[in-house]
């Protein structure tokens, strides 16, 4: 197999590891849409806005919450995919043993310590995140929740500027999408 043929089947078994490991979980939104079309997401984001071509981020990205959100331990990811691909996984992943105001602290905290990598996952998620917080919020959450979220994924996006300025462009660019629909926070 060619290496290009080599890395088509990686990103092929990351996109059937991290379905069947989400088969049964829904986003937020109202329409609870499938859970794997956020990790998708956050791929075709690196890949088609940040020009990101590196397997082991994109293959990350498709696995980004698999051991945040479901039973799977880096041992697994390690086994299937790399040494490299479970310890940048890991990197993304919140503790959720802490309460969810420690993890959304931490991750603002945290955010200029990350590896270049994991960086441009933490971006791509938050385009992402922001996009649905905008557009397809869930259904619970008031305008003022909505644009404290706006504010919350700034100061985690603050610290992994420099890493890819076509995601950090369109981050603003969306950023500013929200800002304009939603208003400012109160």
């Amino acid at each position: 197999m060619t290496e290009r043929g080599h890395n088509i089947a990686m990103l092929l078994r990351a996109l059937e590891f991290s379905a069947a490991r989400h088969r049964d979980q829904r986003r937020k939104d109202r329409e609870a849409s499938p859970y794997i079309n956020h990790p998708i997401e956050v791929a075709s984001v690196l890949a088609n806005v940040g020009g990101v071509d590196d397997l082991t981020t994109l293959v990350a990205a498709i696995l980004h919450d698999t051991i945040e959100d479901t039973q799977t331990t880096g041992k697994e990811l390690e086994a299937q995919f790399s040494p490299d691909v479970r310890l940048l996984v890991e990197e993304m992943s919140d503790d959720k043993n802490l309460l969810k105001a420690e993890r959304k602290r931490l991750q603002v905290e945290l955010a200029p310590s990350l590896s270049a990598r994991a960086k441009l996952i933490k971006l791509g998620d938050k385009i992402c995140n922001l996009r649905d917080v905008i557009h397809r919020p869930p259904a619970h959450w008031t305008l003022e929740r909505r644009r404290e979220y706006l504010d919350w994924t700034e100061r985690v996006v603050a610290g992994c500027r420099g890493c890819n300025p076509a995601l950090e462009a369109w981050y603003d660019h969306v950023l500013r999408e929200g800002r304009a629909l939603l208003g400012p926070t109160v």
